[in-house]
This record gives structure tokens, C-alpha cells and sequence, in this order.
């Protein structure tokens, strides 16, 4: 019996059928259920199913590259006078995913659009979806780096295959002429072939502040959100109401 269970572990292994060779366990149920042979087969693909579903979806969280794991279920709405969870929350379904449509979040630091966009970005990876997190600074430098080693084709390709591209923290760090082009470049060959998110703490008119070229910035303000979800994050900072919080004390109240 010992030799047979081997065998089978060892087909399973050749096979890339992890889940075969750990079937004892299915098979006690099995017996015990007074399963046909087919009806345990059933069971035994589904769990391989299950399990390769499963690999995937970690595969395509690692792929992505967050800095942090961020879940919509623990976002705190009650800060954004201007957000409806409800919008949020339909957006986590990816239908703006299969649309090629953008997702753009405006507003002041420290009121959770890091955590949507990284939230969002989750779902989608959960869906089966290609994602990809880059904070706009590191995307900028990364781009130069590449063309500077002539493997910049090779990114942009890269990146024209990702589902969906988060572009994070595009604030008042200014970027270089050359930056600038390389990421409109990005974001412009992706439009209506990609989605795209992007947080930003400044409103459009004010893009310019890190682009430099007004021509440039208005040119990638209209294709960005040309067919995009606008969400208005102005609100408290989190981290500032913790602060606060926190100096005032469980027995403190506020002045």
C-alpha cells in the first residue's frame, strides 16, 4: 500500500498535480460519503482547481509589488464628506477593469488614498487581473534607468500589459523634462488599452507644479481622464486625527 501511495505522489509530482498527491484525506471523505468514483474525481479536481486558483492569485499579489496590504473592509469612509462608500465598493467589483477605464483620487495628504488605490488594486488581483504599484517618483527614475541600460522597450511592453497600473503619490516632488516625457509616454499609450489609478494631492490645474510643460500637462490631464472615476479625497488627515488622539488621551476631551 505504502509503495502505491509513492507512486501515486510521485505521478502527481511529475504531473503538476499537487493536490493528487495529498488525496488521503479527500478519500476518507470520500468513504465515508459512499462517493461513485466519479463523484470523487469531481471533488478531486475541484480541489486542484481551488488550489492552483489560489497559487494564482498570491502569484499576481507578489507581481504587484505593494509597499503594504490594504483592504477595503478596514477603510474608514467617515472622514471623506465628499466619497460614497457605495462608489468605492462597486468599483471593487473591476468593471472598470474589463471597461479600460481610469480611476484618478485628488485630495490633501494623509486622508487614505494610498489605501484605496492599494485596496483596489488587491481586488483585482483577486479577480485574476495583472497589477502593478509604483509610487510616480520611483516610476519616474526607473523609466530613465531603463533607457540609460536600453531596456526601456522591454518596460514599456511590460507595462502595456498590466491590467491595471497604480501610480501613487503623484504630488510636489517635480520631475525632470525627461521624466515627464517618459511618463506621459506610460500613461498615455495606455489609455482606452489599460486601466490606470492614480493618486494625486494636487488638482489639475496645478499639475504643471511637477510636469513643468503646460502644453504636456494639459495634453495628459485630457487622455487621463477622458474615460476616468474622479474621487474627491479632501478631507481630515488620518494621520493626523491619531495624533491628536493620541495627545489628548482616553480620558482627554477636545476643546
Amino acid at each position: 500500500m505504502n509503495g502505491t501511495v509513492e507512486r501515486i505522489r510521485l505521478y502527481a509530482k511529475q504531473l503538476k498535480l499537487p493536490s493528487f498527491g495529498e488525496y488521503q484525506s479527500l478519500a476518507r471523505d470520500a468513504s465515508e460519503s459512499h462517493w461513485g468514483y466519479e463523484e470523487f474525481l469531481v471533488e478531486l479536481l475541484k480541489t486542484e482547481l481551488e488550489h492552483r486558483q489560489a497559487n494564482q492569485k498570491q502569484r499576481l499579489i507578489r507581481a504587484a509589488r505593494f509597499p503594504l496590504i490594504k483592504t477595503l473592509d478596514c477603510f474608514d469612509f467617515a472622514n471623506l464628506k465628499n466619497i460614497d462608500p457605495v462608489v468605492v465598493w462597486d468599483l471593487s467589483g473591476n468593471e472598470y477593469l474589463r471597461r479600460r477605464e481610469n480611476i484618478i483620487f485628488i485630495g490633501n495628504p494623509g486622508t487614505g488614498k494610498s489605501h484605496l488605490s492599494i485596496a483596489l488594486g488587491l481586488c483585482a488581483c483577486q479577480a485574476g487581473f495583472r497589477v502593478r504599484f509604483f509610487s510616480a517618483p520611483a516610476l519616474a527614475t526607473e523609466l530613465v534607468e531603463a533607457q540609460e541600460n536600453h531596456t526601456l522597450t522591454k518596460m514599456v511592453k511590460q507595462l502595456l500589459k498590466t491590467d491595471l497600473l497604480i501610480l501613487d503619490d503623484l504630488s510636489y516632488l517635480s520631475f525632470s523634462r525627461h521624466q515627464s516625457e517618459l511618463l506621459f509616454q506610460i500613461i498615455s499609450d495606455r489609455i482606452e488599452r489599460a486601466s490606470t489609478i492614480v493618486s494625486t494631492n494636487l488638482e489639475f490645474s496645478r499639475w504643471t507644479e511637477f510636469f513643468g510643460d503646460a502644453m504636456l500637462t494639459a495634453a495628459l490631464v485630457d487622455r487621463l481622464t477622458h474615460r476616468a472615476h474622479l474621487l474627491d479625497m479632501n478631507g481630515e488627515s488620518y494621520r493626523l486625527k491619531q495624533r491628536r488622539n493620541a495627545d489628548l488621551g482616553p480620558g482627554d476631551t477636545q476643546g
